[in-house]
């Protein structure tokens, strides 16, 4: 019983934590930023989103983060709602 409440207590710590990631501008915010608030982004993707912002200029749709490699459109519906331009 005490395993099971410890897992539980752990669930909702990880559903409080997902709900309140923050809106993220992807044109604008740095890797740390971005590896933090978006789901499903380590550092190592978010250092390749800063560095195809850098060599094809701003995103022009949130979509256009499916060029980035290690980005799937997967990653891109988990995070929709704090992504924005």
């Amino acid at each position: 019983m005490k395993m099971l409440k410890s897992i539980l207590f752990s669930v909702m710590m990880l559903c409080v934590s997902i709900a309140y990631a923050g809106q993220v501008n992807i044109n604008s915010a740095s890797a740390p930023t971005l590896a933090s608030e978006l789901t499903g982004v380590g550092d190592k993707k978010a250092q390749a989103i800063i560095e195809y912002r850098q060599k094809n200029g701003p995103f022009r749709s949130i979509e256009d983060l499916q060029n980035v490699k290690g980005i799937s459109l997967k990653t891109i519906e988990k995070n929709r709602k704090n992504i924005e331009l």
